[in-house]
């Protein structure tokens, strides 16, 4: 898809895809959110940050939870969407406009962090820094992944195609499955206490296909308008050809829990 691997491109502004994002983009399936209060995290009147938020989809889970719930972002945009939405469903969630590294919050307030699809963009270092400022002595940082897999699918892999065709720098295209309890430029600062990965069928119409293309850093985060409109027409009369009005499109799925501190070695 995909948003694990990251490319440097200036044109890159997600508050461009905040409307596609909030209706069409799902976040993670409720299968994740219990695996991760298996793991202790998410659990009611626990105090959770989420980094690099969005439209609040992981915010707006835990806070339906009971856990306390704080959210930034960097794209004001995106935060009010995030904003109206919980507004719109009761939740009180504490929102900042703000970078992962220079968010907010309070000295050791924090039982948990969760960063999905994002700790890529952030400076390692200085997200560390804060991290050793704002969780507990037993708090953790949960990296997670939602992730259509297109050498499993036939719909992603023609629609990952066409993207390709509209912005030949996209470098999210390819995304094989691979994931393993090691995650880049961590190892020398945290350790694992709980990792987890599984597929799932997600269900979308052509619309919500359409729509969640759109709300990728491929098309609606890079894009022109008018280079949208041409794509998503494109892409509009290969569903119809490839696909039927009602499909699923496989994802993996993959969390990472980690607690500041390097395991001791003999």
């Amino acid at each position: 898809m995909q948003e694990t691997t990251s490319e440097r491109d200036a044109r890159i502004d997600w508050g461009k895809t905040s409307a596609d994002y909030a209706k069409h983009r799902p976040g993670p399936p409720l299968s994740f959110y219990r695996r991760l209060q298996v793991l202790g995290v998410g659990l009611p009147a626990q105090r959770v940050l989420d980094l690099a938020t969005g439209t609040g989809v992981i915010a707006r889970q835990l806070a339906k939870q009971g856990s306390k719930v704080m959210a930034s972002d960097i794209s004001a945009d995106q935060v009010q969407m995030a904003s109206a939405l919980a507004q719109s469903e009761r939740l009180q969630i504490d929102f900042q406009i703000a970078a992962a590294e220079e968010t907010l919050a309070d000295r050791f307030s924090l039982d948990a962090v969760t960063a999905n699809q994002c700790f890529l963009y952030f400076d390692t270092e200085k997200v560390v820094a804060n991290l050793q400022q704002w969780l507990q002595p037993e708090g953790v940082l949960v990296i997670s992944h939602f992730s259509w897999l297109p050498g499993s699918d036939a719909i992603a892999k023609a629609s990952e195609d066409l993207i390709l065709q509209h912005n030949s720098n996209w470098q999210g295209a390819g995304y094989t499955g691979l994931t393993r309890p090691s995650y880049p430029g961590l190892d020398n600062h945290m350790h694992y206490s709980g990792y987890f990965y599984y597929d799932e069928e997600i269900p979308f119409t052509r619309e919500a296909w359409m729509g969640r293309i759109r709300a990728s850093r491929g098309i609606g985060a890079t894009l022109s308008p008018d280079q949208v409109a041409t794509f998503d027409a494109e892409h509009e009369a290969l569903l119809k050809n490839l696909a039927p009005s009602e499909f699923t499109i496989t994802h993996r799925i993959d969390a990472h829990i980690l607690r500041l501190g390097r395991v001791a070695t003999a």
